[in-house]
Protein backbone atom coordinates (compact mmCIF):
# COMPACT_ATOMS: atom_id res chain seq x y z
CA UNK A 1 0.00 0.00 0.00
CA UNK A 2 1.55 3.40 -1.21
CA UNK A 3 2.14 6.17 1.36
CA UNK A 4 -0.97 8.88 1.32
CA UNK A 5 -0.26 11.95 -0.03
CA UNK A 6 -0.75 15.19 1.39
CA UNK A 7 -1.96 16.53 -2.14
CA UNK A 8 -3.81 14.95 -5.18
CA UNK A 9 -4.77 17.24 -7.77
CA UNK A 10 -7.60 15.44 -9.99
CA UNK A 11 -9.05 15.86 -13.69
CA UNK A 12 -6.99 17.79 -15.23
CA UNK A 13 -4.95 17.96 -18.60
CA UNK A 14 -1.69 17.48 -17.00
CA UNK A 15 1.23 18.78 -19.58
CA UNK A 16 4.29 17.05 -17.98
CA UNK A 17 6.86 18.25 -20.36
CA UNK A 18 8.49 14.58 -20.07
CA UNK A 19 8.57 12.97 -23.25
CA UNK A 20 8.19 9.25 -21.48
CA UNK A 21 4.64 10.45 -20.56
CA UNK A 22 3.47 13.22 -21.78
CA UNK A 23 0.11 13.39 -20.61
CA UNK A 24 -1.66 12.23 -17.59
CA UNK A 25 -4.83 13.29 -15.26
CA UNK A 26 -3.70 12.83 -12.09
CA UNK A 27 -0.25 14.04 -9.21
CA UNK A 28 0.29 13.07 -6.38
CA UNK A 29 2.40 14.88 -3.81
CA UNK A 30 4.02 13.98 -0.83
CA UNK A 31 6.65 15.98 1.28
CA UNK A 32 8.37 17.93 -1.76
CA UNK A 33 8.06 15.59 -4.32
CA UNK A 34 6.16 14.20 -6.94
CA UNK A 35 5.26 10.46 -5.69
CA UNK A 36 2.73 9.98 -8.90
CA UNK A 37 1.70 10.90 -12.33
CA UNK A 38 -1.04 8.82 -14.26
CA UNK A 39 -4.59 8.36 -14.65
CA UNK A 40 -7.37 8.83 -11.86
CA UNK A 41 -8.09 5.09 -10.95
CA UNK A 42 -4.44 5.40 -9.99
CA UNK A 43 -4.38 8.00 -8.11
CA UNK A 44 -6.78 6.53 -5.78
CA UNK A 45 -4.39 4.28 -3.73
CA UNK A 46 -2.40 7.77 -2.88
CA UNK A 47 -5.44 9.20 -1.00
CA UNK A 48 -5.73 8.97 3.05
CA UNK A 49 -7.92 10.59 5.60
CA UNK A 50 -5.22 13.94 5.55
CA UNK A 51 -4.59 14.53 1.83
CA UNK A 52 -6.14 17.14 -0.22
CA UNK A 53 -8.06 16.56 -2.78
CA UNK A 54 -8.53 19.14 -5.40
CA UNK A 55 -10.43 19.02 -8.63
CA UNK A 56 -8.52 20.61 -11.52
CA UNK A 57 -11.96 20.66 -13.26
CA UNK A 58 -10.28 19.85 -16.64
CA UNK A 59 -7.33 22.85 -16.08
CA UNK A 60 -4.18 22.18 -17.35
CA UNK A 61 -1.40 21.48 -14.88
CA UNK A 62 2.04 22.19 -15.57
CA UNK A 63 5.39 22.65 -13.91
CA UNK A 64 5.65 25.69 -12.37
CA UNK A 65 6.74 28.38 -14.46
CA UNK A 66 10.38 29.81 -14.34
CA UNK A 67 11.27 32.98 -14.67
CA UNK A 68 14.65 32.80 -16.48
CA UNK A 69 15.28 36.83 -16.41
CA UNK A 70 14.25 38.65 -13.72
CA UNK A 71 15.16 42.04 -11.05
CA UNK A 72 13.16 40.71 -8.21
CA UNK A 73 14.32 43.30 -6.12
CA UNK A 74 13.77 46.23 -8.01
CA UNK A 75 10.56 44.85 -9.34
CA UNK A 76 9.39 44.78 -5.51
CA UNK A 77 11.11 48.06 -4.47
CA UNK A 78 9.23 50.27 -7.91
CA UNK A 79 6.12 48.81 -6.73
CA UNK A 80 5.66 51.80 -4.75
CA UNK A 81 6.60 54.48 -7.44
CA UNK A 82 4.21 56.50 -9.50
CA UNK A 83 3.24 53.85 -12.28
CA UNK A 84 3.91 55.25 -15.87
CA UNK A 85 2.99 52.89 -18.32
CA UNK A 86 0.08 55.01 -19.93
CA UNK A 87 1.91 58.17 -20.02
CA UNK A 88 1.52 59.09 -23.35
CA UNK A 89 2.65 63.08 -23.54
CA UNK A 90 3.59 65.83 -20.93
CA UNK A 91 0.32 66.76 -20.30
CA UNK A 92 -0.41 63.10 -18.84
CA UNK A 93 3.00 62.83 -17.24
CA UNK A 94 2.28 66.40 -15.38
CA UNK A 95 -1.09 64.62 -13.94
CA UNK A 96 0.01 61.27 -13.10
CA UNK A 97 2.91 62.57 -11.18
CA UNK A 98 1.02 65.73 -9.13
CA UNK A 99 -1.10 63.26 -8.25
CA UNK A 100 1.60 60.90 -6.87
CA UNK A 101 2.93 63.88 -4.80
CA UNK A 102 -0.53 64.97 -3.71
CA UNK A 103 -1.05 61.14 -2.37
CA UNK A 104 2.74 60.91 -1.00
CA UNK A 105 2.74 64.28 0.66
CA UNK A 106 5.53 62.81 3.32
CA UNK A 107 7.69 60.93 0.33
CA UNK A 108 11.05 62.79 0.25
CA UNK A 109 11.56 61.61 -3.37
CA UNK A 110 9.05 61.55 -6.25
CA UNK A 111 9.75 58.42 -8.07
CA UNK A 112 7.89 56.94 -11.31
CA UNK A 113 8.64 53.78 -13.55
CA UNK A 114 7.78 52.47 -16.82
CA UNK A 115 8.02 56.21 -18.82
CA UNK A 116 8.04 55.74 -22.38
CA UNK A 117 10.54 57.47 -24.49
CA UNK A 118 9.75 60.05 -27.03
CA UNK A 119 6.28 61.56 -25.29
CA UNK A 120 7.07 65.11 -26.68
CA UNK A 121 5.19 66.49 -29.68
CA UNK A 122 7.90 65.49 -32.61
CA UNK A 123 9.20 62.53 -30.56
CA UNK A 124 11.56 64.10 -27.90
CA UNK A 125 12.35 63.20 -24.54
CA UNK A 126 11.67 64.95 -20.95
CA UNK A 127 14.20 67.25 -20.21
CA UNK A 128 14.83 68.86 -16.41
CA UNK A 129 13.16 72.01 -17.06
CA UNK A 130 9.68 70.20 -18.22
CA UNK A 131 10.37 68.07 -14.57
CA UNK A 132 10.97 71.18 -12.91
CA UNK A 133 7.57 72.51 -14.48
CA UNK A 134 5.79 69.58 -13.09
CA UNK A 135 7.70 69.65 -9.58
CA UNK A 136 10.60 71.55 -8.20
CA UNK A 137 10.50 71.11 -4.75
CA UNK A 138 11.29 67.49 -4.33
CA UNK A 139 13.75 65.61 -6.28
CA UNK A 140 12.43 63.77 -9.36
CA UNK A 141 13.89 60.65 -10.71
CA UNK A 142 11.77 58.55 -13.60
CA UNK A 143 12.96 55.20 -15.00
CA UNK A 144 12.44 54.34 -18.60
CA UNK A 145 10.52 51.10 -18.90
CA UNK A 146 13.78 49.36 -20.46
CA UNK A 147 15.97 50.56 -17.37
CA UNK A 148 18.08 52.02 -19.20
CA UNK A 149 17.35 55.64 -18.89
CA UNK A 150 16.97 57.98 -16.02
CA UNK A 151 15.44 61.46 -16.65
CA UNK A 152 15.88 63.46 -13.10
CA UNK A 153 14.99 67.08 -12.69
CA UNK A 154 16.90 69.81 -10.99
CA UNK A 155 16.56 69.22 -7.50
CA UNK A 156 17.69 65.33 -8.15
CA UNK A 157 20.57 66.44 -10.16
CA UNK A 158 21.80 68.94 -7.52
CA UNK A 159 21.87 66.11 -4.61
CA UNK A 160 23.39 63.64 -6.37
CA UNK A 161 26.26 66.32 -8.20
CA UNK A 162 25.25 65.67 -11.95
CA UNK A 163 23.50 68.99 -12.16
CA UNK A 164 27.05 70.05 -13.71
CA UNK A 165 27.77 66.64 -15.78
CA UNK A 166 31.05 64.51 -15.15
CA UNK A 167 32.66 61.30 -15.77
CA UNK A 168 30.59 58.31 -16.22
CA UNK A 169 32.51 54.94 -17.54
CA UNK A 170 32.02 53.43 -21.05
CA UNK A 171 28.89 53.31 -22.89
CA UNK A 172 26.79 55.57 -20.30
CA UNK A 173 26.22 59.85 -20.46
CA UNK A 174 25.01 62.46 -18.51
CA UNK A 175 23.72 64.22 -21.65
CA UNK A 176 24.59 67.71 -21.26
CA UNK A 177 22.48 70.69 -22.47
CA UNK A 178 23.13 73.62 -24.49
CA UNK A 179 22.57 75.94 -21.28
CA UNK A 180 26.32 73.81 -20.04
CA UNK A 181 23.98 72.34 -17.67
CA UNK A 182 22.84 68.56 -17.67
CA UNK A 183 19.52 68.25 -19.64
CA UNK A 184 18.32 65.71 -17.24
CA UNK A 185 18.56 62.57 -18.92
CA UNK A 186 20.67 60.08 -17.89
CA UNK A 187 21.72 57.18 -20.03
CA UNK A 188 22.85 53.66 -18.51
CA UNK A 189 23.33 52.59 -14.81
CA UNK A 190 26.60 54.20 -14.63
CA UNK A 191 25.36 57.70 -15.14
CA UNK A 192 21.94 57.48 -13.10
CA UNK A 193 23.33 55.18 -10.49
CA UNK A 194 24.04 58.38 -8.00
CA UNK A 195 20.45 59.76 -8.65
CA UNK A 196 18.65 56.31 -8.13
CA UNK A 197 21.13 55.80 -5.04
CA UNK A 198 19.17 58.80 -3.02
CA UNK A 199 15.74 56.75 -3.20
CA UNK A 200 15.86 54.95 -0.76
CA UNK A 201 14.34 51.62 -0.76
CA UNK A 202 14.61 51.41 -4.94
CA UNK A 203 18.18 52.15 -4.60
CA UNK A 204 19.19 49.93 -2.29
CA UNK A 205 17.47 47.44 -4.34
CA UNK A 206 19.13 48.74 -7.76
CA UNK A 207 23.01 48.58 -5.96
CA UNK A 208 24.18 45.76 -7.63
CA UNK A 209 22.92 46.84 -11.19
CA UNK A 210 24.24 50.80 -10.65
CA UNK A 211 27.67 49.79 -9.38
CA UNK A 212 27.24 52.35 -6.28
CA UNK A 213 27.04 49.75 -3.40
CA UNK A 214 24.74 50.26 -0.67
CA UNK A 215 25.59 51.72 2.90
CA UNK A 216 24.76 48.89 5.16
CA UNK A 217 21.32 49.16 6.36
CA UNK A 218 19.88 49.21 9.26
CA UNK A 219 17.05 48.09 11.21
CA UNK A 220 14.20 49.10 9.56
CA UNK A 221 15.57 49.53 5.98
CA UNK A 222 16.37 45.94 6.37
CA UNK A 223 12.67 45.33 7.39
CA UNK A 224 11.53 47.39 5.01
CA UNK A 225 13.70 45.47 1.81
CA UNK A 226 12.26 42.25 3.49
CA UNK A 227 8.54 43.12 3.37
CA UNK A 228 8.84 44.12 -0.19
CA UNK A 229 10.44 41.10 -1.29
CA UNK A 230 8.02 38.62 0.41
CA UNK A 231 5.39 40.99 -1.61
CA UNK A 232 6.98 40.27 -4.79
CA UNK A 233 7.81 37.26 -4.22
CA UNK A 234 3.57 36.46 -3.32
CA UNK A 235 3.21 38.47 -6.77
CA UNK A 236 5.39 36.02 -8.90
CA UNK A 237 3.61 32.85 -7.19
CA UNK A 238 -0.20 34.52 -8.03
CA UNK A 239 1.40 34.26 -11.49
CA UNK A 240 2.39 30.55 -11.57
CA UNK A 241 5.74 30.94 -11.47
CA UNK A 242 8.04 28.85 -8.73
CA UNK A 243 11.67 29.63 -10.07
CA UNK A 244 13.19 33.22 -10.65
CA UNK A 245 16.75 33.87 -12.21
CA UNK A 246 17.57 37.01 -10.72
CA UNK A 247 19.98 39.05 -12.89
CA UNK A 248 21.60 40.64 -10.42
CA UNK A 249 22.93 39.87 -7.09
CA UNK A 250 25.70 40.63 -4.47
CA UNK A 251 26.79 38.73 -0.86
CA UNK A 252 24.57 41.33 0.67
CA UNK A 253 21.01 40.32 -0.93
CA UNK A 254 22.43 36.46 -0.91
CA UNK A 255 22.25 37.56 3.09
CA UNK A 256 18.80 38.94 3.05
CA UNK A 257 17.49 35.79 0.77
CA UNK A 258 19.15 33.35 3.62
CA UNK A 259 17.48 35.18 6.63
CA UNK A 260 14.51 34.60 4.10
CA UNK A 261 14.76 31.41 3.45
CA UNK A 262 15.35 30.44 7.21
CA UNK A 263 12.39 31.95 8.41
CA UNK A 264 10.59 29.82 5.54
CA UNK A 265 9.49 33.32 3.57
CA UNK A 266 10.95 31.86 -0.04
CA UNK A 267 7.88 30.96 -1.36
CA UNK A 268 9.95 30.98 -4.78
CA UNK A 269 12.95 29.39 -5.53
CA UNK A 270 15.69 31.91 -6.38
CA UNK A 271 19.21 31.63 -8.41
CA UNK A 272 20.91 34.42 -7.25
CA UNK A 273 24.08 35.55 -9.55
CA UNK A 274 27.26 37.69 -8.42
CA UNK A 275 26.71 41.23 -10.67
CA UNK A 276 30.31 42.78 -12.00
CA UNK A 277 31.15 45.22 -14.16
CA UNK A 278 33.55 45.85 -16.58
CA UNK A 279 36.68 46.89 -14.32
CA UNK A 280 36.23 43.80 -11.50
CA UNK A 281 39.65 42.47 -10.80
CA UNK A 282 39.90 38.56 -10.80
CA UNK A 283 39.37 38.73 -6.64
CA UNK A 284 36.06 39.64 -6.92
CA UNK A 285 35.09 36.09 -8.16
CA UNK A 286 36.11 35.11 -4.60
CA UNK A 287 32.73 36.38 -3.53
CA UNK A 288 30.66 34.33 -6.46
CA UNK A 289 32.27 31.21 -5.06
CA UNK A 290 31.50 32.21 -1.60
CA UNK A 291 28.12 33.01 -2.29
CA UNK A 292 27.67 29.36 -4.01
CA UNK A 293 29.29 27.69 -1.26
CA UNK A 294 26.93 29.61 1.33
CA UNK A 295 23.66 28.27 -0.09
CA UNK A 296 22.13 26.08 2.72
CA UNK A 297 18.13 24.99 1.18
CA UNK A 298 16.75 24.18 -2.09
CA UNK A 299 15.14 27.41 -2.49
CA UNK A 300 18.32 30.15 -2.52
CA UNK A 301 21.28 28.73 -5.17
CA UNK A 302 24.22 30.99 -6.56
CA UNK A 303 26.93 29.53 -8.91
CA UNK A 304 26.74 32.12 -11.50
CA UNK A 305 28.28 35.80 -12.72
CA UNK A 306 26.19 38.36 -14.64
CA UNK A 307 28.04 40.75 -17.03
CA UNK A 308 26.49 43.51 -19.33
CA UNK A 309 28.11 43.86 -22.71
CA UNK A 310 25.85 46.87 -24.45
CA UNK A 311 23.13 48.68 -23.14
CA UNK A 312 19.46 48.69 -25.33
CA UNK A 313 18.93 50.28 -29.11
CA UNK A 314 16.45 52.76 -27.75
CA UNK A 315 19.42 54.91 -26.10
CA UNK A 316 21.84 53.91 -29.05
CA UNK A 317 23.80 52.47 -26.75
CA UNK A 318 23.32 48.55 -27.71
CA UNK A 319 26.05 47.51 -29.97
CA UNK A 320 25.57 47.27 -33.16
CA UNK A 321 27.56 45.54 -36.16
CA UNK A 322 26.36 48.19 -38.50
CA UNK A 323 25.64 51.69 -37.72
CA UNK A 324 22.48 52.56 -36.51
CA UNK A 325 19.60 53.18 -39.02
CA UNK A 326 18.75 56.95 -37.86
CA UNK A 327 22.15 58.10 -36.45
CA UNK A 328 24.57 57.61 -39.36
CA UNK A 329 28.38 56.53 -38.61
CA UNK A 330 27.55 55.43 -34.84
CA UNK A 331 27.12 51.76 -34.17
CA UNK A 332 27.27 52.01 -30.59
CA UNK A 333 29.65 50.78 -27.66
CA UNK A 334 29.97 48.18 -25.50
CA UNK A 335 31.29 47.89 -21.62
CA UNK A 336 33.70 44.81 -22.54
CA UNK A 337 36.59 45.03 -25.54
CA UNK A 338 36.56 41.05 -26.14
CA UNK A 339 39.80 40.50 -25.12
CA UNK A 340 38.97 41.85 -21.22
CA UNK A 341 35.84 40.10 -22.09
CA UNK A 342 37.54 36.62 -22.61
CA UNK A 343 39.66 37.25 -19.57
CA UNK A 344 37.15 37.47 -17.28
CA UNK A 345 35.14 34.63 -18.50
CA UNK A 346 37.81 32.46 -18.98
CA UNK A 347 38.55 33.28 -15.29
CA UNK A 348 35.28 32.58 -14.32
CA UNK A 349 35.07 29.46 -16.31
CA UNK A 350 38.08 28.35 -14.67
CA UNK A 351 36.52 28.22 -11.46
CA UNK A 352 33.26 26.40 -12.72
CA UNK A 353 31.05 29.90 -12.62
CA UNK A 354 28.34 30.43 -15.70
CA UNK A 355 27.95 33.40 -17.29
CA UNK A 356 25.19 35.24 -18.43
CA UNK A 357 26.00 38.47 -20.64
CA UNK A 358 23.43 41.03 -21.32
CA UNK A 359 23.56 41.81 -24.77
CA UNK A 360 21.28 43.06 -26.78
CA UNK A 361 22.62 44.29 -30.13
CA UNK A 362 24.18 42.26 -33.05
CA UNK A 363 27.74 43.76 -32.50
CA UNK A 364 27.32 42.54 -28.73
CA UNK A 365 26.05 39.59 -29.24
CA UNK A 366 28.87 38.30 -32.00
CA UNK A 367 31.08 39.66 -29.36
CA UNK A 368 30.07 37.90 -26.38
CA UNK A 369 29.97 34.64 -28.70
CA UNK A 370 33.54 35.12 -29.88
CA UNK A 371 34.53 35.37 -25.59
CA UNK A 372 32.92 32.30 -25.15
CA UNK A 373 34.78 30.63 -28.12
CA UNK A 374 37.77 31.70 -27.40
CA UNK A 375 37.67 30.54 -23.63
CA UNK A 376 36.53 27.03 -24.77
CA UNK A 377 39.39 27.09 -26.79
CA UNK A 378 41.72 28.05 -23.69
CA UNK A 379 40.01 26.39 -21.15
CA UNK A 380 38.56 23.08 -22.92
CA UNK A 381 35.09 22.50 -23.42
CA UNK A 382 33.07 21.87 -20.46
CA UNK A 383 29.41 21.81 -19.48
CA UNK A 384 29.19 25.61 -18.92
CA UNK A 385 25.76 26.49 -19.85
CA UNK A 386 27.33 30.03 -20.77
CA UNK A 387 24.16 32.33 -21.46
CA UNK A 388 23.27 35.76 -23.64
CA UNK A 389 20.66 37.25 -22.64
CA UNK A 390 18.13 39.67 -24.18
CA UNK A 391 19.43 38.69 -28.61
CA UNK A 392 17.40 41.24 -29.55
CA UNK A 393 19.65 41.51 -32.48
CA UNK A 394 21.33 38.59 -34.01
CA UNK A 395 23.36 38.16 -37.06
CA UNK A 396 22.52 35.08 -39.77
CA UNK A 397 25.95 34.22 -39.54
CA UNK A 398 26.02 33.85 -35.70
CA UNK A 399 22.82 31.44 -34.90
CA UNK A 400 24.44 27.92 -35.75
CA UNK A 401 27.34 29.14 -33.23
CA UNK A 402 24.73 29.15 -30.26
CA UNK A 403 24.15 25.16 -30.68
CA UNK A 404 27.98 24.53 -31.48
CA UNK A 405 29.09 26.30 -28.13
CA UNK A 406 26.59 25.02 -25.90
CA UNK A 407 25.60 28.60 -25.29
CA UNK A 408 22.10 29.12 -24.65
CA UNK A 409 19.86 31.70 -26.08
CA UNK A 410 17.93 33.84 -23.21
CA UNK A 411 14.91 35.84 -24.25
CA UNK A 412 12.03 37.87 -23.54
CA UNK A 413 8.82 37.85 -25.34
CA UNK A 414 7.49 40.72 -24.37
CA UNK A 415 10.42 42.83 -25.06
CA UNK A 416 9.27 42.77 -28.92
CA UNK A 417 8.35 46.08 -30.04
CA UNK A 418 4.01 46.19 -30.66
CA UNK A 419 4.05 50.02 -32.22
CA UNK A 420 4.57 50.80 -35.22
CA UNK A 421 6.33 54.13 -33.92
CA UNK A 422 8.58 52.36 -31.51
CA UNK A 423 12.11 53.85 -31.35
CA UNK A 424 13.31 50.32 -31.17
CA UNK A 425 11.85 49.94 -34.92
CA UNK A 426 13.31 53.20 -35.86
CA UNK A 427 16.89 52.74 -34.31
CA UNK A 428 17.35 48.81 -35.79
CA UNK A 429 15.70 50.06 -39.52
CA UNK A 430 13.87 48.04 -41.64
CA UNK A 431 16.97 45.50 -43.31
CA UNK A 432 17.65 44.20 -39.51
CA UNK A 433 13.75 43.23 -39.30
CA UNK A 434 14.46 39.68 -39.86
CA UNK A 435 16.91 39.12 -37.89
CA UNK A 436 14.80 41.05 -34.71
CA UNK A 437 14.00 39.10 -31.33
CA UNK A 438 14.83 36.02 -33.88
CA UNK A 439 13.12 33.09 -31.69
CA UNK A 440 12.06 29.74 -34.22
CA UNK A 441 15.47 31.40 -36.46
CA UNK A 442 17.53 30.39 -33.00
CA UNK A 443 15.62 27.33 -32.52
CA UNK A 444 16.12 26.01 -36.02
CA UNK A 445 19.87 26.48 -35.59
CA UNK A 446 19.85 24.20 -32.83
CA UNK A 447 20.04 26.72 -30.07
CA UNK A 448 18.02 26.02 -26.76
CA UNK A 449 15.93 28.78 -25.83
CA UNK A 450 14.51 29.76 -22.62
CA UNK A 451 12.24 32.60 -21.69
CA UNK A 452 11.93 35.37 -18.97
CA UNK A 453 10.41 38.56 -18.28
CA UNK A 454 13.20 40.74 -17.07
CA UNK A 455 10.75 42.14 -14.52
CA UNK A 456 10.13 45.18 -13.83
CA UNK A 457 10.80 45.75 -17.59
CA UNK A 458 7.24 43.82 -18.21
CA UNK A 459 5.04 41.83 -16.39
CA UNK A 460 6.15 39.07 -14.94
CA UNK A 461 3.30 36.92 -16.48
CA UNK A 462 4.33 33.83 -18.37
CA UNK A 463 1.02 33.65 -19.98
CA UNK A 464 1.49 37.14 -21.65
CA UNK A 465 4.70 36.28 -22.57
CA UNK A 466 3.52 32.43 -24.06
CA UNK A 467 0.49 34.58 -25.74
CA UNK A 468 3.26 37.03 -27.42
CA UNK A 469 5.14 34.02 -28.65
CA UNK A 470 2.27 31.78 -29.76
CA UNK A 471 0.45 35.31 -31.74
CA UNK A 472 3.71 37.26 -33.35
CA UNK A 473 3.06 38.61 -36.52
CA UNK A 474 5.75 39.56 -39.12
CA UNK A 475 6.27 43.39 -39.10
CA UNK A 476 6.46 43.40 -42.90
CA UNK A 477 6.07 40.50 -45.49
CA UNK A 478 8.90 38.48 -46.41
CA UNK A 479 10.36 38.76 -42.98
CA UNK A 480 10.82 35.03 -41.54
CA UNK A 481 8.02 34.04 -39.00
CA UNK A 482 9.63 33.83 -35.53
CA UNK A 483 6.16 32.25 -33.87
CA UNK A 484 6.55 29.59 -31.13
CA UNK A 485 3.95 26.78 -30.85
CA UNK A 486 2.51 26.19 -27.34
CA UNK A 487 5.06 23.27 -26.60
CA UNK A 488 7.94 25.07 -27.51
CA UNK A 489 6.67 28.18 -25.42
CA UNK A 490 6.26 25.72 -22.79
CA UNK A 491 9.40 23.79 -22.83
CA UNK A 492 11.09 27.69 -22.66
CA UNK A 493 9.44 28.24 -19.43
CA UNK A 494 9.72 24.77 -17.71
CA UNK A 495 12.06 22.06 -18.54
CA UNK A 496 14.65 24.24 -20.42
CA UNK A 497 14.43 26.79 -18.01
CA UNK A 498 15.31 24.47 -15.91
CA UNK A 499 18.19 23.40 -17.83
CA UNK A 500 19.87 26.46 -17.95
CA UNK A 501 20.39 26.43 -14.39
CA UNK A 502 21.79 22.91 -14.28
CA UNK A 503 18.44 22.08 -12.28
CA UNK A 504 17.11 19.36 -15.31
CA UNK A 505 17.14 16.35 -12.65
CA UNK A 506 14.97 18.05 -9.97
CA UNK A 507 12.57 20.47 -11.74
CA UNK A 508 10.88 21.58 -14.93
CA UNK A 509 8.65 18.27 -15.53
CA UNK A 510 6.25 16.56 -14.13
CA UNK A 511 7.28 12.70 -13.31
CA UNK A 512 7.80 11.03 -9.82
CA UNK A 513 10.81 12.10 -7.61
CA UNK A 514 11.15 15.60 -9.18
CA UNK A 515 10.16 18.59 -7.07
CA UNK A 516 6.82 19.52 -6.85
CA UNK A 517 6.77 22.97 -8.54
CA UNK A 518 3.15 22.58 -10.02
CA UNK A 519 1.25 25.47 -11.23
CA UNK A 520 -2.89 24.84 -11.92
CA UNK A 521 -4.36 26.78 -14.53
CA UNK A 522 -8.14 28.32 -14.95
CA UNK A 523 -8.52 26.72 -18.50
CA UNK A 524 -7.14 23.83 -20.84
CA UNK A 525 -4.32 25.93 -22.12
CA UNK A 526 -4.28 23.75 -25.47
CA UNK A 527 -8.05 24.64 -26.23
CA UNK A 528 -7.66 28.55 -25.18
CA UNK A 529 -7.75 30.78 -28.39
CA UNK A 530 -4.33 32.65 -28.62
CA UNK A 531 -5.86 35.96 -28.44
CA UNK A 532 -8.04 34.66 -25.03
CA UNK A 533 -4.37 33.41 -23.23
CA UNK A 534 -4.18 36.52 -21.37
CA UNK A 535 -7.55 35.30 -19.45
CA UNK A 536 -6.62 32.33 -18.26
CA UNK A 537 -5.51 32.48 -14.09
CA UNK A 538 -3.27 30.30 -12.13
CA UNK A 539 -5.69 28.65 -9.71
CA UNK A 540 -3.12 27.84 -7.46
CA UNK A 541 0.88 27.30 -7.34
CA UNK A 542 2.53 24.62 -5.56
CA UNK A 543 6.26 24.86 -4.59
CA UNK A 544 7.68 22.07 -2.88
CA UNK A 545 4.48 20.52 -2.35
CA UNK A 546 3.40 23.94 -0.14
CA UNK A 547 0.50 25.70 -2.03
CA UNK A 548 1.76 29.49 -2.24
CA UNK A 549 -0.78 30.85 -4.02
CA UNK A 550 -4.34 29.83 -3.90
CA UNK A 551 -7.53 32.01 -5.62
Amino acid sequence: MPSPANLLITNARVLTMDQTQPRAAAVAVAGEGIIYVGEAPGAAAFCGPDTRVVDAQGGSLLPGFIDSHCHLRMAAAELANAPLEEVESLEDLKQALQRFARENPAAPWICGSHLRYAILPGGGNPTRQHLDDIIADRPVALMAYDYHTLWANSRALEMAGALHGGRTGPNSQIVMAADGLASGELREPAAYGRVLALTGAWGRAASSLIGVPATSPGPAELAEDRALLRTGLALAARHGITSLHNMDGDSRQMALLTAMEEASELIVRLYLPLSLGPEAPFEALEEAEAMRREQHGSRLRSGFVKLFMDGVLESWTALLLQDYADRPGWSGESLFSLEDFTRLVAECDRRGLQVAVHAIGDGAVRRALDGFEAVQNQNGRRDSRHRIEHIELVHPDDLPRFARLGVIASMQPLHLPTRESDPWRQRAGQARWGHSFAWESLRRAGARLVFGSDWPVVKPNPLLGIQTALGRRPWASGLPDQRQDLAQALAAYTCDAAFAEFQESRKGRIRPAMLADLVLLSDDLESVPIEDMSQTTPVMTVCGGRIVYEA
